[in-house]
């Protein structure tokens, strides 16, 4: 089968991307010390009406007074009435999110962003592979791949944390594999009746078996060590640079690629990505600190 080129890029923006709607806090789950997520649901009906985003978007929510934040959307694409956010506390905006409660209200702009490449895996195999709160942005893929599970190969979610309070949505496993989704979990550090794998996630890779390497695509976020490590296991494994995907992070403060601050070598995360196929972005992740 030979490989397909087609380029997920930034979806059409069908919305005026300056425009901030109001919503509120409709449920708040603590994923572990640190980290919550946040289901979201307009005030406005035709608003919520109209709102969709595909898998590995991001939306830009802000706290009057304080700030924006790019959060990447970690629901069911097939479900967009309801906008789940995981964050982590890391600024003045994510620590003022995490003083709300059910019931506040904030603003939301968006949706922004490239998406994974759900559409180019049809009649393929899919490695999903994820660290930490890199799941997050990659549970949008887990729905849409279940939700049509006839039309793929096999399915395979290999997910590292740094010690088992680390795994997000453990609730969702169970049903998540009872859909046909193969999953494995490993962590650093094992805990007292933890009885999985230990290590890092790039061994699990190492381990499995790919049958047709040139009908699997690779989606992968994480730390960008582990994505690096990721990749590397790929391509020994003969999966070319085209069947590979990465989301990357950065300091994405307008969402439109006009403040620079998320530039990476010639792109901007924020319009470009976050989601790139690897080939247009390998020399820039060879760079420490970029």
């Amino acid at each position: 089968m030979p490989h397909r080129t087609v380029t997920p890029g930034p979806a059409a923006l069908t919305h005026d991307p300056w425009l901030s709607h109001s919503v509120r806090i409709e449920r708040l789950v603590e994923e572990m010390p640190g980290v919550a997520t946040y289901d979201l649901v307009f005030d406005d009906p035709a608003t919520a009406a109209a709102y969709t985003y595909q898998p590995g978007q991001f939306n830009m929510l802000y706290l009057p007074g304080v700030g924006e934040a790019a959060i990447s959307i970690s629901g069911d694409p097939g479900e967009p009435g309801h906008i789940p956010h995981t964050v982590r506390e890391a600024g003045n905006v994510t620590h003022a999110l995490a003083e709300l409660k059910i019931g506040a209200s904030l603003g939301l702009r968006g949706p922004f962003g490239s998406a994974w490449p759900v559409d180019v895996c049809i009649g393929g195999d899919v490695l999903l592979v994820a660290g930490g709160i890199g799941l997050a942005p990659l549970r949008p893929v887990i729905y849409a791949l279940l939700r049509n599970r006839d039309q793929y190969g096999d399915i395979t979610l290999l997910y590292g944390a740094r010690s088992p309070e680390g795994l997000l949505y453990a609730d969702e496993y169970t049903d998540w594999r009872s859909k046909g989704l193969d999953f494995q979990t490993t962590v650093d550090r094992g805990t007292a009746g933890w009885k999985g794998n230990v290590g890092v996630v790039t061994e699990l890779l190492n381990r499995m078996s790919l049958p047709r390497p040139e009908q699997t695509w690779l989606m992968s976020c994480g730390p960008e060590v582990m994505m690096w490590y990721t990749i590397q296991a790929a391509l020994a494994r003969e999966l070319s640079r085209e069947q590979i995907y990465v989301s990357l992070e950065r300091n994405m403060n307008c969402a439109v690629g006009l403040c620079g601050h998320c530039q990476f070598g010639p792109e901007f995360v924020c319009l470009d990505g976050p989601v790139f196929r690897y080939d247009r972005v390998e020399s820039m992740m060879k760079v420490h600190d970029l």
